[in-house]
């Protein structure tokens, strides 16, 4: 071989290490411009043109929406408030009464729901990171009762294991149409959502006051009593299907493999024995995603989309869109800069039709979707400057 030929080789060979290791140095992005007063007129594929208003934009990384049966909502705020939007405005109280919070990384305030029956007892749920010694932190559920700006009797129902880093520190929270609390804790720590003495990577079910219901799937075997389903790693959407009444949730791959899952009492879900998505090296998590004796998503997304907040359509603002999924994107690809909203249609056995990719040119991190009472959608950018945005037909 001749000393010119291995010299190219060499500085090929290194050449293509600058280049795998760039590919894990940085992630790349898209310039994310100020998204501005709006409002925005955007085409769409079934329902036409939509408009979208910032309702605020006096938020920093706002995580969740509640509606008050007065017409209010609660916006949860992951630096550590809770803030009250009425009629349009942005309270600038925040409410007080919290629990201390963990803001660390990706840790804070997260998920907001209220009781079935808030008007009688005015009771709010929180997931949080709760600060543990070491600086560590632990996925919490907590309850208090709202008494105008202040949460009273404030006390965690679940907390979970502690973890040293960021990895799977999120919670969301939601009612089931059995009255019960499903609470999802993050998962992307080892084999954690495999293991039945754990409460990380789970879907637990409680009681309204906390306590286990007798009907749980693993009650008296040995394992953590509150779980409901195993196997799931970052869980950033969990809902009540207004429709069927089945439990909805959906959680993140890695590199790939972002899925809509139905939950079934005492099902596992694979993590991270199981996935459609890849490692961020890039290498195969498994060489076939599905197994027998683990339930399959419902939705996959690949690449990934970073999905966030879930939402299916009821209301006749948008008659196109009924029953339609909407679920918020963070960023698709791991491209930072990409985020939008999703619509995802299915046939009347809930098989996906087709997606539609909506509000890509604004480029926002969609952390929150739900429908209001009005009808409309709600959407919440995860920026620095966050805002509350309202998307409405286009008269």
């Amino acid at each position: 071989m001749s000393r010119n030929y291995s010299a190219r080789l060499t500085k090929l060979a290194l050449l293509g290490l600058l280049v795998i290791t760039n590919t894990h140095a940085q992630p790349p992005s898209l310039p994310v411009p100020e998204l501005g007063d709006g409002p925005w007129v955007f085409d769409t594929a079934e329902q036409g043109k939509i408009r979208v208003s910032v309702v605020t934009n006096d938020l920093s990384h706002p995580w969740a929406i509640a509606f008050l049966p007065d017409g209010g909502m609660l916006i949860t705020e992951r630096p550590g408030r809770l803030r009250i939007v009425r009629d349009g405005v942005l309270d600038p109280r925040p409410i007080t009464g919290l629990p201390a919070i963990r803001t660390e990384g990706n840790g804070g305030l997260q998920d907001v729901a209220i009781h079935p029956e808030y008007a009688a007892n005015g009771l709010v749920y929180l997931t949080y990171i709760k600060p543990m010694e070491n600086g560590w932190g632990a996925p919490a559920l907590a309850m208090g009762r709202l008494e105008g700006y202040t949460l009273m009797d404030v006390r965690d129902l679940v907390v979970t294991e502690p973890y040293e880093g960021n990895s799977g520190l999120n919670g969301r929270v939601a009612f089931g149409r059995d009255g019960k609390v499903y609470f999802s804790t993050g998962g992307n720590v080892g084999n954690a959502p495999q293991e039945m003495t754990s409460l990380r990577g789970k879907v637990l079910r409680l009681e309204p006051d906390g306590s286990v219901p007798r009907d749980n799937p693993f009650v008296g075997r040995g394992s953590r009593p509150e779980i409901y389903t195993l196997g799931h790693r970052n869980t950033l959407g969990l809902m009540q299907h207004p429709v069927t009444g089945e439990m909805w949730q959906h959680e993140n791959g890695p590199n790939g493999g972002d899925e809509v899952n139905i939950l079934l009492s005492g099902r596992n879900y694979g993590w991270p024995e199981l996935s459609f998505g890849r490692n961020y090296s890039g290498t195969r998590i498994t060489e076939h995603p599905t197994r027998e004796d683990v339930e399959s998503p419902q939705i996959v997304w690949l690449p990934a989309i970073g999905a966030a907040g879930m939402a299916v359509y009821t209301g006749d603002k948008f008659p196109a869109w009924k029953g339609n999924l909407f679920v918020g994107s963070l960023r698709q690809g791991g491209i930072e800069g990409t985020g939008h909203l999703q619509r995802v249609v299915f046939n009347e056995n809930y098989e996906e039709l087709r997606r539609e990719s909506m509000l890509g040119e604004l480029r926002q991190r969609i952390r929150e979707v739900r429908e209001g009472p009005d009808g409309l959608l709600y959407l919440l950018t995860d920026e620095d400057v966050g805002a509350l945005l309202r998307v409405e037909p286009a008269l």
